[in-house]
Order: structure tokens, then sequence, then C-alpha cells
């Protein structure tokens, strides 16, 4: 059983089951109606539910099937804050891709502080949206020119003091390699990779930026001009 959204309301309705559920969050009715329909040939997502608010769509999805994305609207009518939004989802165990017009840099600001996977601009391709709902629905961080442009000279991003050894193991352990590896790059020994990382987890820890998981490690490297925005020269 899943949610279905038509004319303004959430149904449900038997579905086969499906490798990813997303929802969007967003209180304009012709985007919602042109996501759904932009979803509807990739076989791997489901659009679930499209709702106008958080609050919505807890309330809609409460006992029912997991909702592994919502795709956020950073601007919404009811008066609530991004963290306010994004800790709730989060709360419930539903990953956060931020979808915004791109022309508020403290809200994107926001939405990457409070632990979103990525923020993707209303005004992209299509094909781009597609490719970062994929990804963020696997629990992957998207990285964008929109988000990295908004960090940059955030006032609020604590410098953590990275020496340029443990920011050197940071950017290869952030890239997908794992401590053996590490290791071999580095001529470090794996048991010094693995505190390095603890170290590194403890500094971005300490001046309030989260790194408990290596999506988390991902992102502080990218905030933090240690490894590149995809994308980018």
């Amino acid at each position: 059983m899943v949610l279905e959204w038509r004319l303004g309301q959430l149904h449900l309705r038997e579905r086969p089951v499906v490798g990813y559920r997303v929802a969007l969050i967003d209180d304009h009715e012709i985007v919602a109606r042109g996501f759904a329909a932009m979803f509807s040939s990739i076989p791997d997502i489901e659009v679930t539910a499209s709702v106008a608010t958080v609050a919505e769509l807890l309330d809609a999805t409460a006992g029912h099937e997991r909702v592994d994305l919502a795709i956020l609207d950073l601007r919404l009518s009811d008066g609530s804050s991004v963290y306010e939004n994004v800790e709730r989802l989060r709360a419930a165990d539903i990953e956060v891709l931020a979808f915004t017009a791109g022309d508020d840099a403290g809200a994107m600001r926001a939405a990457a502080r409070s632990g979103v996977l990525g923020v993707v601009v209303k005004s992209e391709p299509a094909a781009v949206l597609l490719e970062a709902v994929a990804h963020a629905a696997a629990g992957e961080p998207v990285a964008s020119t929109a988000w990295a442009a908004a960090l940059d000279g955030d006032p609020e991003l604590a410098d953590a003091g990275l020496s340029p050894r443990e920011r050197q193991v940071l950017s290869l352990y952030a890239s997908g390699a794992q401590a053996p590896l590490v290791a071999e790059e580095t001529g470090l020994s794996e048991s010094t990779v693995i505190d390095y990382i603890r170290r590194v987890r403890s500094k971005y820890g300490k001046v309030g930026r989260e790194a408990n998981t290596k999506v988390d490690l991902y992102k502080r490297a990218l905030e933090d001009g240690i490894l590149p925005v995809p994308g980018q020269s």
C-alpha cells in the first residue's frame, strides 16, 4: 500500500514494490503535477506523495510504507523554518533533498547545516533533478554548484582546523577509499589512518559540524574545499 496524490488529496492504493519511494513537499500545485509526471517513466522511483507541508506528509505516512526521500521546497507558506522541517523529516528516518528557486542563499546554507543530502535549483534541467533524486534516494550526497556557492564564505561554517595530513586522509577516505587503500596511498599504517579519521570526526564535532558518517565526512570535505564539487573544474 502506498500513497498517491490526486487533485490535492492523498489516497492509498495498491502498487507494486519499487526501489525507492520519494515525496515532494511543495505548496505549488503546478510544480507538484509536473514533478509526478517527470518521474512516471522511472521504474526504480515511485512518487508516493505530493503535499504542501511536512506535517501533512508525516501525518499521511504514519503507519504506512516508508518514504526514502523528501524533496523539500525551502520556502513553504505555512511559516515553518528550514531547520524545523529538515529536523522533523530526519527524525522520521526520511532523507532530504532541498528544492529551491535558488534566490535565497541563507535558506540553502540553513538546509546544508540541517543535514540535507544536497540542494537542487528548480531552474536546472529535468535530467539534473532526476539524477539528483536517484542519488539522494539511495542515501548518497548530491553536490551542486548552487550548494557550493551558498556555502562559500558562510560565516557560520566554523573552521575545524584540520592539519595538512588530516586533510589528505579525509580527501581519500571521503572520496570512497577504504582505510587499507588510504594507508597504501599515504604510506601510513591502517591503524594510523583509522586514528586520523577519528580525530577528523572529533574536530568537526567540536565546532558543531556533524561528521559521524562517511556521508557527513564527504559533505564536510566539499564544504571546506578539500574535495571539488562534481562538475566544477
